[in-house]
């Protein structure tokens, strides 16, 4: 068994153009930044992905691109508009050989799993570029609850 690592990210800040649609839009100049210093604090923590799992809108593919490079990223459409338990089933159907585990996602999805993982009191949100690291021993096919050991956000950083 051993522990398992799941990251929780959030897409960096979307530009707003009326028009255009939601699927489509990209990162603003800060979110492009933010997604940099996600992959700055990533690789500082020591943080590598075996798997990768994006909903495969422009803005969360420019932030896995950005904050996860050279990382192999697997678009999953179901991940766009999804609730925490569609999430949460995603993540279930992981290969067990997985040991660490990226999803990049959309709110209120994301922090609901997030939420719901740890069980979190007085929880801050998590706007966009925010990342929650949670370990569990549990196989993935079995995970319903997590230990919360990290936490980034780039309006805290």
């Amino acid at each position: 068994m051993g522990t398992r690592t799941l990251i929780i990210l959030r897409h960096a800040k979307a530009v707003h153009i009326p028009g255009l649609a939601d699927r489509e839009r990209p990162l603003t100049d800060r979110g492009r930044r933010d997604a940099h210093r996600v992959a700055e604090t990533l690789t500082g923590m020591d943080l590598r992905p075996d798997l990768v799992l994006c909903s495969p809108s422009t803005r969360t593919r420019q932030t896995a691109e950005l904050a996860l490079p050279g990382a192999d990223i697997t678009f999953e459409p179901g991940i766009y508009e999804a609730y925490a338990d569609e999430l949460l089933t995603l993540v279930r159907q992981s290969d067990p050989e997985v040991r660490t585990l990226i999803l990049v996602g959309h709110n209120p999805g994301v922090h609901e799993l997030v939420q719901h993982l740890t069980t979190r009191d007085g929880d801050p949100g998590f706007p966009p570029g925010a990342f929650a690291v949670i370990e569990t021993d549990a196989e993935w096919a079995d995970l319903d609850v997590g230990r919360a050991v990290a936490r980034w956000s780039p309006k805290e950083h």
